[in-house]
C-alpha cells in the first residue's frame, strides 16, 4: 500500500504539500485523541480532585517538548507556547472527566 501523501522533501509541487499537511493534521488529531484518552484514564485514576492540577508536571512536560523541538531545529519557544496551551487544555479536560467520573458539579 502506498501513501497518499508525500514526505515534504520529495513535493514538488503545492498540491502535493497541501495533501501531506492534512494527511499530518489527521496523524496528529489521532495522536492527540490518544493524549486525551491518558487525561481520562488519569482522572479515573486519581483519587483526590487536586492531584488533577500538578505544576511541576506541567513544567516538565513543557521542558521536554521545547527541548525536543529544539534537537528537531524547530522553533521552540511558539512550539513551547503551544504546548503550554495543550496541558491547560489537558488539565481542563482531565478535570471535567474527574468530576464527571464522581458526578460532581
Amino acid at each position: 500500500m502506498t501513501k497518499a501523501y508525500l514526505l515534504p522533501d520529495d513535493c514538488t509541487d503545492m498540491a502535493e504539500v497541501r495533501r501531506g499537511v492534512d494527511a499530518t493534521d489527521r496523524e496528529l488529531m489521532e495522536l492527540l485523541a490518544r493524549r486525551y484518552g491518558y487525561m481520562r484514564a488519569a482522572a479515573r485514576i486519581k483519587t483526590v480532585r487536586g492531584a488533577v492540577r500538578d505544576e511541576k508536571r506541567k513544567a516538565e512536560v513543557i521542558c521536554n517538548a521545547r527541548e525536543d523541538a529544539a534537537k528537531r531545529g524547530l522553533p521552540a519557544d511558539d512550539l513551547s507556547a503551544i504546548w503550554d496551551r495543550l496541558v491547560e487544555s489537558s488539565i481542563a479536560y482531565e478535570m471535567i472527566e474527574w468530576d464527571r467520573l464522581r458526578n460532581t458539579p
